[in-house]
């Protein structure tokens, strides 16, 4: 878990692409697609949970160097902790058989790479800035096609990596065992 949560890390101090209204692309949605679908649900949510956990020490772990408790009160507050539960989904979808299977990894990754910290982060970020739903959304149109090039890349990465080493996969590994061999 903690080499994810480095990993999330680093990829938020890697140069970021500004857009209007001061919120970077970073890649640090990546990261939390690819923890999930190479530590499975717990592990990967568990990742996230541990960078959080350091952020909110004060540690620079954010994109731009940002921690404290003071970024999860901010507009883009819901995205982040969205991070949780969308690692999760990912995983559990990702890993709900062994061998992987390519139509659960897009479908994971999407999913709760994409949709669920969409849904977590949208309201916050209307609350805060005193929008509408709708008016949420269409101020993040511009980050959807980020997003959906990073879902691909975390696919690409996470097929072979599972074949290649299969040792992190260890929640569908073990959903193999105790149900027999994937058919």
């Amino acid at each position: 878990m903690a080499m994810f949560a480095a990993l999330v890390a680093v990829l938020g101090q890697l140069p970021a692409i500004p857009l209007a209204g001061g919120v970077p692309i970073t890649l640090q949605t990546l990261g939390v697609m690819l923890a999930g679908a190479v530590l499975g649900p717990w592990r990967g949510a568990g990742a996230i949970v541990l960078l959080h956990l350091l952020v909110a020490a004060g540690l620079p772990l954010l994109a731009h160097g940002s921690g404290g408790l003071g970024v999860f009160a901010g507009p883009t507050a819901g995205f982040a902790l969205g991070w949780i539960p969308g690692a999760f989904l990912v995983g559990l979808i990702t890993q709900a058989s062994w061998p992987l299977r390519l139509w659960r990894t897009i479908t994971g990754t999407v999913l709760g790479g994409i949709l669920v910290v969409y849904a977590c982060g949208l309201p916050v970020m209307a609350f805060q800035l005193g929008l509408s739903l709708e008016q949420a959304l269409l101020l993040n149109l511009a980050f959807l096609p980020g997003d959906v090039i990073k879902a691909v890349i975390a696919i690409m990465l996470t097929q072979p990596l599972a074949r290649a080493y299969p040792a992190p996969f260890t929640h569908a590994r073990r959903r193999r065992t105790s149900h027999g061999p994937a058919r």
